[in-house]
C-alpha cells in the first residue's frame, strides 16, 4: 500500500484553487458565517484566490467556524448542517481533489455513497443481485444515530495517516475537524463529528467507515452501504443475528458510533426491504409508499387550480419535478404507479384548464374545433369530479399533452438494474 509523504505543493497552485473554485460555484450553496456569498466572492476572484494561496503558503491560512442550519427529517428530528465560509469551501474542495483519488479506489466494492461514478442506483441493484440471484434473503438493515456528529477525530487522523503522512495536509483536517460551530452568535467548540454541510466531510465519513466495511469483508459477510445506511445480507436468520451483533459491536465498540436499535432489525426479502427509497423484495422493487405520498404532495402544490398561471406555465415546473422523480425511480418494477401518476397528473392539468376557461361554452367550442359534434352537456368548469368526465378528456386528450411538451412518465423504461451489480466482489 502506497504512503503519500508530500502532497501540500498541491494546494498551494492557483489553477487547483481556481478548479477548486469552479466545483464549489457549480454546487451552489448559501454562505457561511461571513455572510459572503459566491457571487461576492466571484466578484474579485483573482484577488481572492491569491490571498488564499498567500495564506497557505505562509501557513497563515484559518478555517472559520461552520454555520449552524436544522434542516427538519421526515421522522420529525431535525439534521444538523454546518455551512463552512465560501473560503473554506475551496481549501476543502482542493483537498478533496488531491485525497479522493488515494482513497477511493482501495474503499470496499460495495460502498456507493458520495463516490465518483457510484450512485444510489448501483447500490440497489447490488442488493437486488445479492437477494435474487446470490439468495441472501435476510438482511439486517442497520441505521446509525447522527453518524456525521459522532465521528471521532483522533480515528479520522489515524485512518489519513495510513495513506497520508503529510503533516501540513493533517493539520489541515484538524482544523476543519475542530473549527467549532457558531449557533447565532455563539460560537460551540466541535470535539467530535465532521459537519454535514462540509466539502471534505464525506470522503472524512467513507475513510471512516471503511474500517468497518473491511471488517465485514474479512468475516465474510456480504454488505451494501451507502453513507451510513447498510444492509448486510446473509443466507439465514441465524447469520443474520450473528452479523448484526458482530456489526454493532465494531461500529460501537471500534468505531465509538451509535447503532439506531429503534430503526435497527432483521428483515426477510418476501416482506420487503426498504432502502434509499425503495423496497427490494424477493421478486419485486417497488417505490416506498411514502415517496409516492410525498410526490403527489408537491405535484398538488404545482397544480393547484385557482394558481393563475397558464398551462404551459404550469408545467414548465412540473416537469423538472416529474422528471426527476421518474429518473430516481424507474429502478423499481412501477410501470403500473407510473402509468397511474400520468393519468392522476393530465387530470389535475385538465381541472386547470376548465378553470380557465371558466364558461362551459369555451369547452364547446374547444370540442367544435377537434370535430365533435353538439349539443354537449354544460358541466361545473371549477369541479375536481369533472376533470374526469368525458367531455373534458375529448377537449383535452393525452396526445394534446405531449404537444404541450409534457413529461411521460408513463413511457419512462422501469425496472431495470445497473450493470455494475453484476461485476464479481466481495
Amino acid at each position: 500500500m502506497k504512503v503519500y509523504y508530500s502532497l501540500y505543493s498541491q494546494m498551494l497552485n492557483i489553477n487547483a484553487l481556481y478548479e477548486g473554485f469552479k466545483k464549489v460555484y457549480r454546487a451552489k450553496g448559501a454562505a457561511g458565517i461571513d455572510g459572503q456569498s459566491l457571487s461576492d466572492y466571484a466578484k474579485n476572484l483573482v484577488n481572492n484566490l491569491k490571498q488564499l494561496q498567500h495564506e497557505l503558503q505562509t501557513k497563515q491560512y484559518k478555517a472559520q467556524p461552520v454555520k449552524r442550519v436544522e434542516i427538519p427529517k421526515d421522522d420529525g428530528g431535525v439534521r444538523l448542517l454546518g455551512i463552512p465560509a465560501v473560503r473554506d469551501r475551496i481549501v476543502q474542495q482542493v483537498l478533496l481533489n488531491i485525497l479522493q483519488p488515494i482513497f477511493d479506489p482501495e474503499f470496499h466494492p460495495s460502498s456507493y455513497g458520495y463516490r465518483p461514478g457510484r450512485s444510489c442506483h448501483d447500490a440497489i441493484s447490488k442488493a437486488t443481485v445479492f437477494i435474487r440471484k446470490y439468495d441472501l434473503r435476510w438482511v439486517v438493515d442497520m441505521d446509525l444515530s447522527k453518524c456525521f456528529d459522532l465521528l471521532d477525530h483522533e480515528i479520522i487522523i489515524n485512518s489519513v495517516k495510513r495513506r497520508v503522512t503529510d503533516g501540513s495536509i493533517l493539520k489541515l483536517i484538524k482544523q476543519f475537524l475542530s473549527s467549532g460551530v457558531m449557533v447565532g452568535e455563539n460560537w460551540e467548540a466541535s470535539e467530535a463529528g465532521s459537519p454535514q454541510g462540509g466539502v471534505i466531510s464525506p470522503l472524512l465519513a467513507n475513510i471512516y467507515l471503511d474500517a468497518f466495511d473491511q471488517e465485514m469483508k474479512r468475516r465474510d459477510h456480504r454488505i451494501v452501504r451507502y453513507a451510513d445506511d447498510i444492509l448486510i445480507l446473509c443466507r439465514s436468520q441465524s447469520a443474520a443475528e450473528n452479523a448484526l451483533v458482530k456489526a454493532t459491536q465494531i461500529l460501537e465498540k471500534d468505531l465509538k458510533l451509535t447503532v439506531n436499535t429503534r430503526k435497527t432489525h432483521i428483515a426477510f426479502s418476501d416482506e420487503g426491504i426498504k432502502f434509499l427509497g425503495v423496497e427490494i423484495g424477493s421478486r419485486y422493487t417497488r417505490i416506498q409508499p411514502k415517496k409516492l405520498k410525498d410526490f403527489k404532495k408537491k405535484v398538488k402544490q404545482l397544480t393547484k387550480r385557482n394558481g393563475g398561471r397558464n398551462l404551459e406555465s404550469v408545467i414548465s415546473y412540473l416537469n423538472p419535478v416529474i422528471r426527476g422523480f421518474a429518473n430516481y425511480f424507474s429502478i423499481a418494477n412501477c410501470k403500473r404507479d407510473f402509468k397511474a401518476l400520468a393519468g392522476w397528473i393530465r387530470r389535475r392539468l385538465r381541472a386547470i384548464q376548465l378553470r380557465l376557461w371558466k364558461k362551459p361554452a369555451r369547452l364547446h367550442r374547444r370540442l367544435k374545433q377537434l370535430n365533435y359534434k353538439p349539443p354537449f352537456k354544460f358541466i361545473k368548469m371549477n369541479s375536481w369530479r369533472n376533470s374526469s368526465s368525458p367531455l373534458a378528456s375529448y377537449a383535452m386528450p393525452n396526445k394534446w399533452f405531449e404537444e404541450l411538451k409534457l413529461y411521460s412518465i408513463d413511457d419512462v423504461n422501469t425496472g431495470w438494474i445497473a450493470p455494475s451489480a453484476y461485476i464479481k466482489h466481495r
